[in-house]
């Protein structure tokens, strides 16, 4: 018996795949299981996965498509902005000549009523400073004739009028 067992124990050690009395059995349901499995991926999961796919690059291409068409409005705004605010510059250009003309046109307006009220003054100042002239040669001119006929008087001579008025003039004149 105990041969009988050795031999039992050397077949139960082992791996059952390798034990070539079984490779048909394994080999059969090696290809029902491939069959399986390959109808089940061709019929089911392939086409799901390929119709993701295909939604993907789908998604994708309305994506790059809607981003340039976004460029473009980008690019569009962009000139559109640029063009505006040069229009902007030109006109604040416009704005600040037209202010800057305005101005001159004020500030000449405003020199020439200056000018012309400094030239009434000037006229009027000329003409009180004549007539503070006049009075003043008025003055010296009765100072020396009254003081010319008292040194006349002082001296012991006869005080004419008339030619100590004529001295004074004939002195005044140079």
């Amino acid at each position: 018996m105990a041969t009988e067992s050795a031999g039992e124990a050397g077949k139960a050690v082992g791996m059952p795949q390798l034990d070539f009395s079984t490779w048909p059995n394994q080999i059969f349901w090696l290809l029902v299981t491939l069959v399986v499995i390959y109808f089940v991926l061709s019929r089911i999961a392939l086409p799901r996965i390929g119709a993701v796919l295909a939604e993907r690059k789908g998604t994708i291409t309305n994506d790059i498509a809607a981003a340039e068409e976004m460029k473009q409005k980008a690019v569009e705004a962009e000139k559109s902005y640029n063009a505006a605010l040069a229009q902007a510059r030109t006109e604040a250009a416009k704005i600040v000549a037209a202010a800057k003309a305005d101005i001159q046109k004020d500030l000449d307006a405003a020199i020439v009523r200056a000018d012309t009220e400094i030239a009434a003054k000037a006229a009027e100042s000329e003409k009180t400073i004549a007539e503070i002239r006049e009075g003043a040669i008025a003055a010296v001119t009765e100072v020396a004739r009254d003081t010319a006929k008292e040194l006349v008087a002082a001296l012991g001579g006869t005080v004419d009028a008339k030619t100590v008025t004529a001295a004074v003039a004939a002195r005044l004149k140079g």
